[in-house]
């Protein structure tokens, strides 16, 4: 996940309770068998958004990805990942930072993955825009996020509840459209599923799991 404001001094909700309660959540059979419908595709040096306690580390083919670099601008997401990072067979390196602002080289990925993270991105723009300079020509983003529904009725739901649920979780929002954000930042999108996870309420639950190429 991502940090509601990267330069603010994190309290102790944002400390001690956030992390747990967020990894706890996120790491959820359920939501773990979202993850696995996109995660597995990765290939080749992969820069992964938001990684988190690393509940997507299982999930990566080692056949098939040669590194891994951790994005997380929240030490306090990331210290459990360091049990799933020792019995990861794939290299991953840990990055303290947003993803506005990736301390990489352009054009050194060729792969993105972004799952439950989009929602708690501070500046949307400027997180697509950075991902679509630390990709290769033609890398893609591997997606699987939780965002505004189809129906009018849950979306008009969400954007109440959304102030306060951004304050309870993180920083996380229930409103965006993470194929519509990756389209304007110039990126072809496919969506492979769209739809509510069945055990979640419809204004929190509502899922696009998809394939995003630069378009170049």
């Amino acid at each position: 996940m991502q940090d509601r404001n990267p330069e603010a001094t994190p309290g102790w909700y944002d400390r001690h309770v956030m992390p747990r309660l967020v990894g706890g959540l996120c790491g959820m059979k359920g939501v773990r068998r979202f993850r696995s419908r996109i995660v597995p595709e990765a290939q080749g040096r992969v820069v992964e958004i938001g990684i988190g306690p690393g509940h997507n580390l299982p999930l990566y083919d080692p056949a098939r990805v040669e590194r891994i670099w951790g994005v997380d601008p929240v030490l306090e997401m990331t210290a459990p990942a360091a049990r799933a990072i020792a019995a990861c067979p794939i290299p991953v390196e840990l990055i303290a930072a947003g993803a506005e602002s990736i301390p990489l080289e352009t054009a050194s990925a060729d792969c993105a993955v972004l799952t439950y993270t989009a929602c708690t991105l501070p500046d949307v723009p400027s997180a697509m825009a950075e991902l679509r300079r630390v990709l290769k020509p033609g890398g893609q983003v591997l997606f699987c996020e939780h965002g505004a529904s189809c129906d009018a009725a849950v979306c008009r739901w969400q954007d109440r509840l959304d102030p306060l649920w951004a304050r309870l979780a993180g920083g996380c929002h229930l409103n965006r459209r993470v194929d519509r954000d990756l389209r304007e930042a110039g990126f072809d999108v496919e969506l492979r599923f769209e739809g509510y996870m069945p055990w979640t309420p419809k204004p929190v639950g509502y899922t696009r799991i998809g394939a995003a190429r630069r378009r170049d």
